[in-house]
């Protein structure tokens, strides 16, 4: 990312955004251009340990963290409920991709966060692949979308908003074009206007794929990271960045690029506006654990 900004440097700078003053026409796309998006990503040392197991209480205290920094609060608990109200219904998205799936530590912080808002345990639900069936998902207010970051042969990487394609009643009318337009996903009922935070696992991402379903060790490493905003695109955006850093260090600068190369990010900023993709407008928050960061 170009801009690379410390937590106490983003707390001190407040608000970022800048917006025109002129009309019409020339204020959107004066708005357009200087609208910015905030990803924090964390790491921490300890989170894993040799076996791969996570540590589940410096894994809550690295998304406490990370909200505090992202909602500019004292505390997670009202980092969080600038999120999430009490009275909402909850559908926490996961994703269950048996090589690689969601922590369930990582579901289970993100829970008790939900629960500390106030929401009713009964008003929230854990699931990926029957979202469109399950009772608190129909009725939800609000998504907390959660994934591990990891390549995928048709989409380049699979980030926050292909985690969405659940909700999709057909879903390979999402898959031309290397999914370019992911970012419809959004536009449905399930889906629009619920989204309240994107939380990508970084701590043992997959930077390299060879077709469906590939899965091989030797291309995930231990980041023991974790990325985490409101906008899915500017998280994607960052996840893509890391992939490919990740490649060079390994593959070196002419097999860096990822294939097919993720079209979805830059089309869901340009052609559907619905985040932001260029790094000049993310703002990174980089806490913790700074070696081997990459990026």
């Amino acid at each position: 990312m170009k801009k690379i900004v410390t937590r106490r440097e983003f707390m001190r700078q407040g608000a970022c955004v800048v917006l025109g003053t002129a009309a019409g026409l020339a204020a959107g796309r004066l708005r357009a251009q200087e609208a910015r998006s905030t990803v924090v990503l964390i790491r921490h040392p300890g989170v894993l340990d040799d076996n791969l197991k996570i540590d589940e209480g410096i894994l809550q205290k690295m998304l406490d963290e990370a909200l505090v920094a992202l909602c500019r609060q004292d505390d997670a608990e009202k980092a969080f409920r600038t999120l999430i109200r009490p009275d909402d219904i909850v559908g926490i998205k996961t994703n269950a991709w048996n090589y690689l799936p969601t922590p369930p530590e990582l579901e289970r912080a993100i829970r008790r966060r939900v629960l500390a808002a106030g929401v009713r345990e009964e008003n929230i639900d854990i699931n990926d692949r029957e979202v469109i069936d399950r009772p608190v998902f129909q009725k939800a207010t609000a998504l907390i979308n959660v994934r591990p970051l990891r390549t995928h042969y048709l989409a380049g990487i699979s980030g926050c908003m292909k985690n969405f394609i659940t909700f999709a009643k057909n879903i390979p009318d999402y898959h031309p074009n290397t999914c370019e337009d992911l970012a419809l996903l959004f536009s449905l009922p399930q889906v629009k206007g619920k989204a309240r935070l994107h939380v990508l696992s970084v701590l043992t991402p997959q930077f390299h794929a060879k077709g469906p379903h590939h899965f091989d060790r030797r291309y995930v490493w231990n980041y023991n990271g974790l990325l985490l905003g409101t906008d899915p695109v500017a998280v994607d955006a960052v996840a893509l960045r890391l992939v490919t850093a990740k490649r060079q260090e390994v593959f070196g600068a002419r097999e860096a690029r990822v294939m097919p190369y993720p079209r979805s990010i830059e089309a869901a900023d340009v052609k559907h506006k619905l985040g932001t993709s260029n790094p000049n407008r993310i703002d990174l928050v980089k806490l913790g654990w700074q070696e081997g960061i990459l990026i």
